[in-house]
């Protein structure tokens, strides 16, 4: 069972990424995926989720209106594209799958890092 992140990478403010999760040996679709980000220093928040068998996402304030997350059952992958990078969105970002007790699974992360 894994959940790996792609996609992060060096961005100017403003700009645009898409964070790709791929999940392995289990089908994601049943379970609630999420996005976190944790910056030096700070505390992981939760950036958005989408829940399982369906499409209804939450999203942080702070990102409500510039990130999407959506599913691609078909590939198992979760994404989160993010639009209108600040440099406040620099973070490593995480993958999580979430069902329950002992069913929760989280990928190694991947940087992104928004600077001029």
């Amino acid at each position: 069972v894994q959940v790996r992140e792609s996609g992060g990478g060096l961005v100017q403010p403003g700009g645009s990424l898409r964070l790709s999760c791929a999940a392995s040996g289990f089908t994601a679709s049943n379970y609630r995926m999420s996005w976190y980000r944790q910056a030096p220093g700070k505390e992981r928040e939760l950036v958005a989720h989408i829940i399982s068998g369906g499409s209804s996402t939450n999203y942080a304030n702070s990102v409500r209106g510039r990130f999407t997350i959506s599913r691609d059952n078909a590939k198992n992958t979760v994404y989160l594209q993010m639009n209108s990078l600040k440099p406040e969105d620099t973070a490593v970002y995480y993958c999580n799958a979430w069902r329950g007790v002992g069913l929760d699974f989280w990928g190694q992360g991947t940087q992104v890092t928004v600077s001029s």
